[in-house]
């Protein structure tokens, strides 16, 4: 089925996406019918409740196959960056879909509570509730698989949602099992358990799919490695001002200042720049965009400032730094202009910050007139 759906996709990630949906609908309206009228006769508010888990996952199913059709349509005048936060966006109906079910389920799970009768067990029952975690763990599987394929964080997310219904559904046999066998009745204490869990899940993808959509921090791994990549290339001395915008799976685009010896060719410079620009976009299908900052090399006196300075800030903060540092002299006094670095979780504010180095540089240098442009930190989460 596997690899069926990628040569029936021709290359396409929404059509792999599309299709996994498919699949998945299928399943899980077949599951849920199944444990509907298995859950009806016997009585079983847990089994009914388990039913309607996998109506709410076939619910998901489908707003992610939407999700990734209308998220591979084309860039437009109105839209220049694509339609890939339409996933984001379908993920976060699906979560709202998850968290209403779950609390109808808790409220239906207290009323059995409070008004129990009794569960008719039966050989329907297992084979149903047995059948039917076999089926959500090759579920599992097919998503895992195809997610890590296309690098979907939807299909991975389905993928772990089988896993956690086949937990769901073996508690629930477990209760009916022990109902039959011991005459404890728990069911309607695990409908409400069940009930929980996919209220908690709700919960959970909520601000799993909120996150991006409000513009989170860029993945750790992502930055070390535009980082390094960048470094990698000969000529360049350092990088800063990285940012990352996320238009949708797939869709990402960074800047980045790059600093190289002022001494070097301009055009020379420049060529490297559109090079590793390139190679972003050949090798990891990433926008990115630099900017060229040309730093004095061949002045002992500017680089050992530049190094005080940058020690200067670090002993403020270990995650600051300084950049694009460069001297004015004048007749009475010698502008020392720079940029610096405020770490988002640095103790002083930007402006505190930004006077107490300024007083440290005056102190170094008495005849020096810092003037300090502060940057924020758009990549913390990778600190």
């Amino acid at each position: 089925m596997i690899e069926w759906i990628i040569a029936r996709s021709e290359g396409d990630r929404g059509r792999v996406g599309a299709l996994a949906g498919v699949v998945c609908i299928s399943l899980n309206v077949l599951l849920c019918i199944a444990k509907a009228l298995v859950g009806i006769l016997s009585g079983s508010v847990s089994i009914v409740a388990d039913a309607l888990n996998n109506l709410s996952d076939a619910s998901s199913n489908i707003v992610s196959v939407l999700g990734f059709k209308l998220a591979s349509k084309p860039a437009d005048p109105e839209h220049p960056y694509g339609h890939g936060r339409f996933e984001y966006l379908s993920g976060l109906v699906v979560a709202v879909l998850v968290l209403m079910i779950g609390v109808e389920l808790v409220k239906s799970s207290i009323d059995k509570v409070l008004n129990p009768s009794p569960v008719e067990f039966s050989l329907a029952l297992v084979v149903v509730l047995a059948g039917s975690m076999a089926v959500k763990l090759w579920m599992a599987h097919l998503n895992r698989v195809l997610g890590e394929r296309i690098k979907s964080e939807t299909l991975l997310a389905t993928a772990q949602d089988s896993k956690n219904d086949v937990i769901a559904t073996g508690a629930v046999l477990a209760c009916a099992i022990i109902a039959y066998v011991a005459g404890i009745e728990l069911d309607a204490w695990v409908g409400l358990a069940v009930g929980l869990y996919i209220g908690w899940s709700g919960i959970e993808l909520i601000r799993d799919t909120v996150n991006p959509l409000l513009g989170q921090a860029p993945d750790p791994e992502l930055v070390a490695h535009i980082r390094s990549k960048i470094m990698s290339y000969p000529g360049v001395l350092g990088t800063h001002d990285l940012m990352v915008h996320d238009y949708g799976p797939g869709r990402q685009f960074a800047s980045a200042h790059v600093e190289m010896a002022a001494e070097t060719d301009p055009m020379e410079s420049h060529d490297t720049l559109d090079n590793i620009e390139q190679a972003f976009k050949d090798d990891d299908g990433l926008i990115v965009t630099l900017h060229y900052d040309p730093i004095v090399t061949n002045d002992p006196h500017v680089v050992d400032m530049r190094n005080k300075i940058d020690a200067m800030a670090k002993s403020i903060d270990g995650e600051a730094s300084i950049h694009d540092l460069r001297c004015v002299p004048g007749p009475t006094h010698t502008n020392v202009i720079f940029d610096c670095l405020h770490p988002v979780e640095c103790a002083l504010s930007p402006s505190e910050f930004k006077r107490k180095l300024g007083d440290m540089v005056v102190e170094e240098y008495p005849e020096a007139v810092p003037k300090i442009t502060v940057d924020e930190d758009y990549v913390s989460a990778e600190q």
